[in-house]
């Protein structure tokens, strides 16, 4: 380990580490990720009724703990999904957070509009009653996710985090103005993401976070290839470029931000 990586640690606010992409030698990436200075990864799960496999790995690594949610491109396999059936499984000591739910337009017939709607009210409701954040998935889909989050918060606030951002530049001003996060993947990295890196150079620096959305979209130089959690340190670099500061400076934000918006989640 580096003296960066020992002194600046970072967070991966969103992977998957119990998808079967990662099951031959989960521990050793788990490992690569503790020597690259990521000191807590938080695995996200799709599917509240495969809670249990989310919460195995939670409970397997200090350092990584979970969330519970339905992903939209799975909310047709649970639309009878209900708040407080989420609500009791967060009740878990390293479950930090509601989702990661939402609205995905770009392959509709993964899940009817209506039934993602749904689903996605059920899990903010629970978002609401924990006051955990929820995880926030959108895709394709800004007019009606403006909608629902202007909607939803007037009932009541609760935290959320733009996922994975690759979004208008409209969403992620209204979702901060709205009290939200935005967090950013290896997408922001690639050569092609200019627009990408002017939203993130708008958002206030204490609603800033990275993630890799691993096994998906491994930042450059890594693009095309599987990615993991310890390849976050090469998104936040980019983030930091962005914003103007320097790599221990970026560290420093988006952990700092990463632990106070998760704020069930222990320090080392």
């Amino acid at each position: 380990m580096t003296d960066l990586a020992r002194t600046h640690p970072v967070i991966d606010t969103h992977c998957h580490l119990d998808f079967d992409d990662f099951a031959p030698e989960r521990d050793l990436i788990v490992e690569r990720a503790r020597a690259a200075g990521v000191v807590r990864m938080i695995t996200i799960c799709t599917r509240v009724r495969r809670f249990d496999r989310i919460r195995a790995v939670a409970e397997a690594h200090a350092d990584v703990f979970c969330s519970v949610g339905t992903h939209p491109g799975n909310a047709g396999e649970e639309p009878d999904i209900t708040a407080a059936e989420i609500v009791e499984l967060a009740r878990h000591p390293k479950c930090v957070a509601i989702g990661e739910a939402g609205l995905d337009f770009h392959y509709p017939d993964n899940a009817p509009r209506d039934v993602q709607l749904a689903v996605f009210r059920a899990n903010i409701e629970a978002s609401r009653i924990t006051q955990l954040p929820l995880v926030i998935h959108s895709r394709d889909a800004d007019a009606d996710m403006i909608a629902i989050l202007e909607e939803e918060t007037g009932k009541g606030a609760f935290p959320f985090i733009l996922h994975c951002f690759s979004a208008g530049p409209e969403l992620a001003a209204i979702g901060v103005k709205l009290g939200g996060h935005v967090s950013f993947s290896g997408i922001l990295t690639f050569k092609n993401s200019l627009e990408l890196r002017e939203i993130a150079a708008s958002v206030p620096r204490d609603r800033l976070l990275v993630e890799t959305d691993a096994p998906y979209l491994a930042p450059m130089p890594y693009r095309g290839k599987r990615n993991e959690p310890s390849y976050v340190v090469n998104t936040a670099r980019v983030l930091g470029e962005t914003i103007g500061v320097g790599e221990t400076e970026i560290r420093d934000i988006t952990t700092a931000n990463a632990y106070r918006l998760f704020s069930k989640m222990t320090r080392p």
